[in-house]
């Protein structure tokens, strides 16, 4: 009976070992092949992640050359929009100066057309010219003194003005001498306001370049004397001043 139930013990034990070896033949089995099978699986899937990684940092890449070239397009043409800018700016102030220069001049020769127009009744009471060193337009000692000695006659002239007339000889640029000329003219009316006050709607100015030469230009002496200013003292009240009041020739 015992040997019996050994051997029916041993039979069961044999089989439980069986079934046990089988489920963990089983079980070793199917992990594997759960692994393999995942592995397979997620392979591609890894394999297109890195893929679309790269992509998208070579895309990145491709995005900041496109912005740091679209930067630097943009800097260039502003750039040369601000140097555009700039010339315009330049050509405007230079037209404005250009219509300044214009209606100056045309209201300078307005008012000594004006002036011109009433010079009829003026009469001439003296005149004075004084000369100027080659190129220069600064007077001298001698120069002073001559405008002194007409100054001195007018506070005893009424309405009268002052014909201030600048030349030069014919050396040198047309354009130039004529701005020479002015200078000329200019200085000895800046002396006369200055030292004497008189009223600058008192000078009637103009310079004549080599217009209207007062001796030949062929010596160095003829030169010298066309290198003047000539004043001329003049008033519309000549028939009533004292008749003391007589031209001072030059």
């Amino acid at each position: 009976m015992n040997s019996t139930k050994e051997l029916m013990d041993k039979k069961i034990k044999s089989a439980c070992t069986a079934i046990l070896a089988s489920a963990f033949a089983i079980v070793f089995t199917v992990g594997c092949s759960t692994k393999n099978y995942v592995r397979s699986q997620t392979a591609p899937i890894i394999q297109q992640t890195n893929e679309l990684d790269s992509k998208t940092a070579a895309d990145h890449r491709a995005i900041m050359d496109t912005d740091e070239r679209a930067k630097a397009g943009i800097a260039n043409a502003q750039n040369a929009a601000n140097a555009a800018d700039q010339h315009a700016l330049a050509a405007g102030q230079a037209a404005n100066t250009a219509n300044g220069s214009a209606q100056e001049a045309y209201n300078r020769v307005d008012s000594l057309s004006g002036v011109v127009a009433n010079l009829d009744n003026y009469k001439q009471l003296s005149d004075v010219s004084v000369t100027f060193a080659f190129d220069k337009a600064v007077l001298t000692a001698d120069d002073k003194k001559q405008l002194d000695e007409l100054a001195a006659n007018l506070s005893s002239v009424r309405g009268y003005i002052l014909s201030v007339t600048g030349g030069t000889d014919s050396v040198g640029d047309a354009n130039y001498n004529y701005q020479l000329s002015q200078r000329r003219a200019d200085a000895v009316a800046n002396y006369l306001v200055t030292k004497y006050n008189i009223p600058p709607h008192k000078f009637y100015l103009v310079g004549i370049g080599k217009d209207q030469q007062v001796a030949p230009d062929s010596t160095a002496a003829g030169r010298a004397k066309n290198r003047r200013v000539n004043i001329k003292l003049m008033s519309n009240m000549a028939d009533k001043l004292p008749t003391t009041a007589t031209p001072n020739g030059q």
